[in-house]
């Protein structure tokens, strides 16, 4: 199994290669370290290996180049910028030291009044030097930089370069347009080489390469390698995180070149199943794989899940909104805090990574607001932790916005609120809308609009009893569990292996004794 991210956090990856090593498929599972150290643990039966990945092709030319126009202070990019500014801290050091030596000859009398002023007045020349000069190295630093970080890649040459490409190359244009692709290939490809694996699953659409050529290399050695590519999300809905013209375009033809040489594609819901099976002309929708919660994950010696209410030190009587999952201006969480003046001895706990800015900015709107002793910032717990933490709020809140990728599926957390029996409160958008409207579990309000979310966690607050009740249907909950999608995994895998007899199920190859425990901090991503 192939992701391109260091596998804690990440609750669908950890969870698809804990099961299939439980149903008896010998799983190595690699991930990108976050710096330069290989690391191993076991999920289960799985090896989870973290390799490192250098990636100097992630770095524009226009880094390496001075912007003598826009920009003509700015230090040329190498090191010289750092360099400068730590020798003048070193100056700056260093006339500290004199000054306080000067100080102590003064006091034992080893200098007359006359020498004693022209050398006070020498030091401070020199350091008024010094910190002038380090406001010009500061100047120049910061025009380097936005040399660095300011081309946005959407003036009329960089369209013309990128359309330039695609023209020319088609879909092997991402070569030219996004290069640091190619940083994944040379840090996990020889690595699955070693491996000869019989089957690769790779995680959304950077590792659909990897695993592409290491496909195509491994035909070309006369081994077959049966490819399943994991679509996480509809890539044209993607927002890109860097914010110019090319990353969207290369990304998705090094997808399309790719996508054909997958043997079976799963993804996240019906609704993606069907845009990808259009996007990339496949001969049938992928197979869905809901990310549901795996109590079952559970370790045998896992300390029993903390209490959300302690956590926030909270009674059982005051009524508590949670939203657990990846913080981001997109997911909607401003609306949680501008709506707590207007929610009177209402609290709401943020399951999310505190040491984000936007979680940071988030507490500091709540101060101005008055309301920041009703906000709770609380790290994550590990997945099968989620659902009992989970459990101890009234309501579970899901504020995102509209954007293509959150039209189309039930998101992680929907189903951790659900086996925890929350009441829901769901923006419009549409597969959660709906679903929400279907099953009576919640209620239902406009995105970004503070007063139809008061009015939604209003009506839910109300009568509980009455959407908590919709978890009693027969059948609801049961198809939202891990089990039924890790059933739908191994039909997957056996299809395509028939002729390769898995070991049988408990039996890895590799014992997981000699490798430590996994990280604690393996909190769902959603």
């Amino acid at each position: 199994m192939l992701v391109d991210n260091k596998v804690e956090g990440d609750s669908r990856v950890q969870k698809i290669a804990r099961s299939a090593a439980e149903a008896g498929w010998d799983v190595t599972l690699l991930g990108r370290s976050p710096d330069e150290v290989e690391r191993r643990w076991q999920l289960g039966a799985a090896e989870v290996r973290l390799l490192p990945m250098p990636n100097p092709l992630d770095r524009r030319r226009h880094e390496f180049r001075r912007s003598w126009l826009r920009w003509p202070l700015a230090y040329r990019p190498g090191g010289i910028a750092e360099h400068r500014a730590q020798w003048v801290r070193a100056w700056q050091a260093d006339l500290t030291v004199r000054a306080a030596l000067l100080e102590r000859r003064a006091r034992a009398g080893e200098l007359d009044p006359g020498g004693l002023r022209r050398a006070r007045r020498g030091l401070r020349l020199r350091a008024t030097a010094a910190r002038l000069l380090g406001r010009w190295v500061w100047l120049r630093t910061k025009m380097m930089n936005r040399a660095r970080s300011g081309r946005r890649f959407r003036n009329p040459w960089d369209r013309a370069y990128t359309l330039f490409w695609q023209v020319v190359q088609g879909d092997r244009a991402w070569r030219r347009l996004e290069p640091g692709l190619w940083d994944y290939e040379l840090a996990y490809g020889p690595e699955v080489d070693r491996l000869r694996p019989d089957l690769i699953h790779a995680h959304d659409f950077r590792m659909l390469g990897v695993g592409a050529r290491a496909k195509i290399r491994a035909a070309g050695q006369g081994r077959r390698v049966a490819l399943v590519w994991d679509a996480h999300e509809f890539l044209p809905g993607v927002k890109p995180w860097r914010d110019h013209a090319r990353w969207l375009p290369a990304h998705r033809a090094h997808e399309r070149e790719y996508a054909r040489h997958a043997d079976a594609v799963l993804t996240v819901s019906d609704d993606l199943a069907e845009l990808l099976r259009r996007e990339h002309r496949l001969p049938a929708p992928p197979a869905v794989l809901l990310n549901a919660p795996a109590a079952d994950h559970r370790p045998a010696d896992d300390a029993p899940p903390p209490d959300i209410r302690a956590e926030c030190g909270l009674g059982p009587d005051v009524p508590l909104l949670v939203y657990s999952g990846a913080a981001a201006p997109q997911r909607g969480l401003d609306i949680l805090v501008d709506a707590l003046p207007r929610l009177p001895g209402v609290h709401v706990a943020l399951v999310v990574n505190p040491a984000l800015r936007y979680v940071e900015r988030l507490a500091a709107r709540a101060a101005r607001a008055g309301v920041a002793d009703r906000l709770h910032v609380l790290p994550y717990v590990p997945h099968w932790q989620v659902v009992p933490f989970l459990s101890g709020a009234d309501v579970g809140v899901i504020p995102i916005h509209h954007w293509p990728n959150h039209e189309i599926a039930l998101i992680t957390k929907f189903f951790e609120y659900s086996h925890a029996r929350l009441p829901l409160v769901v923006s419009d958008v549409r597969t959660m809308a709906a679903t929400v409207r279907e099953t009576g579990q919640g209620a239902v309000f406009r995105a970004a609009d503070v007063d139809d979310f008061v009015r939604g966690v209003g009506a839910v607050l109300a009568d509980p009893a009455r959407h908590r009740a919709a978890y009693d249907r027969p059948g609801l909950l049961a198809s939202w569990t891990w089990r039924a999608q890790a059933d739908v995994l191994d039909v997957v895998y056996r299809r395509l292996l028939a002729d390769v007899a898995p070991p049988p199920a408990g039996a890895p190859a590799t014992p997981g004794a000699a490798l430590p425990d996994p990280p604690t901090a393996q909190g769902a991503l959603r």
